[in-house]
């Protein structure tokens, strides 16, 4: 192992100790904040609490022209963990770990890489990612801090991803009436069927999308994660409740596509309502969209970072994108390990990771 790497263990071990789970995402200043301040000594750091657990931690040395951002919130560990998640299991080429792969690692290799020169720096580590519930970023836009571009660290094998898709959460209401089951019942009596019904159509809708694309990425992801309603077999629902995702192209008129799933339903909806919407990487119409991509890969090939193709999943640095700044998507790991029992990072990830950052750094010192 190099050093760097070994320092970045360190941290690591330190990092997937605390329990940031999101949720319940109880969390506050102290912890893990208090652990990253005492390990950036000579920066001049602030820690903010949004509420409802939402921690933010802002830290800069000097006047950097980059910001890097990463969250360390994790998912709930699963029942399939074969040992705690909280203990950090380092083997000959993986770190085990809850938050070791998304996306810790990327946050104990940023402080490695600082303690390693003193470039200038700028860290923006946050706790409300995992939850759809972006107040840490919200209020860092406003603040309206410049900067060349933001490095949000998610899991993309040390490449630099420069599009993804945008996400949507959807919260749907079926009405029927009540009834005995044996009766012959019209398309609209029971709300269950109303919601399978949909479903049906909706899922068809999807289908039909499947030649749309933009930058390699090809139609439309979608989801329906959970349906509650009725009361017994022999009754007829008279409530239903339908929980759908979707996970569009940058290209997506996203309010043209909730229109068209609304009005998939027969009869309408007794409620449709978005829950959450976070914008494609990079955010804006088709030209818009565009520019900013080229900023970014201009900014990648500067930082001699290698470009990776577009992903399914989503990050916040859209929301950086979608404030204006120049964003991609850039840390160590493989999505494939995020949200697993036993989640991992790979130690040659890691170590590249660090030692990009810190020549990054060393590159800006004053």
């Amino acid at each position: 192992m190099t050093g760097l790497l070994d320092r970045t263990l360190e941290h690591l071990r330190a990092l997937v100790a605390f329990d940031t789970r999101n949720p319940p995402r109880a969390i506050d200043g102290g912890g893990i904040f208090a652990y990253l301040r005492e390990q950036l000594p000579g920066f001049d750091c602030t820690i903010t609490d949004h509420g409802a657990g939402a921690v933010s931690f802002y830290a800069v040395r000097g006047k950097p022209r980059l910001l890097f951002n990463v969250h360390l919130d994790t998912v709930p560990d699963s029942p399939h963990w074969t040992a705690s998640p909280f203990d950090l299991r380092v083997g000959d080429a993986r770190a085990v770990g809850l938050g070791a792969c998304d996306i810790k690692g990327a946050a104990a290799a940023l402080v490695a890489a600082a303690n390693a020169s003193d470039g200038d720096a700028a860290f923006l580590f946050t706790s409300d990612e995992e939850a759809n519930d972006p107040r840490c970023i919200a209020a860092f836009l406003a603040r309206g801090v410049p900067y060349e571009a933001v490095l949000v660290a998610e899991p993309t094998r040390a490449e630099a991803v420069l599009a993804h898709r945008g996400i949507s959460s959807v919260r749907m209401g079926f009405a029927g009436r009540a009834g005995h089951a044996s009766g012959k019942q019209s398309a609209s009596d029971s709300a269950l069927h109303q919601a399978i019904g949909w479903g049906a159509r909706a899922l068809a809708h999807v289908e039909s999308l499947a030649h749309e694309r933009f930058g390699g990425l090809t139609g439309l992801r979608f989801n329906i994660g959970r349906i509650e309603g009725g009361i017994k077999a022999n009754m007829i629902a008279p409530e239903a409740e339908l929980r759908f995702g979707f996970r569009p192209l940058p290209s997506t008129d996203v309010e043209d596509l909730l229109v068209r799933f609304r009005d998939l339903a027969d009869p309408a909806p007794a409620l449709f309502e978005e829950t959450f919407r976070g914008p494609s990487l990079p955010s804006g119409a088709i030209a818009d969209a565009e520019s900013r991509r080229l900023a970014a890969r201009d900014v990648a090939d500067a930082l001699g970072l290698p470009i990776g193709n577009a992903v399914d999943f989503w990050t916040e640095a859209s929301l950086f994108s979608q404030a204006g700044y120049t964003a991609l998507v850039y840390g160590p790991g493989d999505i494939a390990q995020a949200h697993t029992a036993d989640e991992w990072v790979a130690l040659d990830q890691l170590d590249h990771y660090a030692k990009t950052v810190h020549g990054i750094i060393d590159d800006a010192r004053a």
